[in-house]
């Protein structure tokens, strides 16, 4: 059944929009920052999440190889996932 999902989503072209509310969802769920949390961008390797509080900001900057393990492994177990090649899929994160 995964792999008849996977092939529709693949055929209809709907992994990148999937994949915008997948990184986004996967940012909430590790984060703990939700709330704070205006924007979350994925591209080629490289998660861009901007935030309204600079103080939350500043304590994630010290958690960052932290958030950025925990994403690849949250990632690692969405097989719905595009970019899901066996390597990392968060490779930089930055905040803004």
């Amino acid at each position: 059944m995964e792999d008849l999902v996977s092939q529709f989503i693949r055929e209809m072209k709907l992994s990148s929009g999937l994949d915008k509310v997948r990184a986004a969802e996967a940012w909430n769920a590790v984060s703990g920052a939700a709330s704070y949390t205006l924007e979350v961008r994925l591209e080629r390797g490289v998660m861009t999440c901007t935030l309204s509080s600079s103080v939350v900001r500043n304590r994630l900057c010290f958690q960052l190889d932290a958030l950025k393990r925990r994403l690849n492994e949250y990632f690692s177990k969405d097989p719905l996932f595009a970019d899901h090649t066996g390597g990392p899929v968060v490779k930089k994160l930055i905040l803004r």
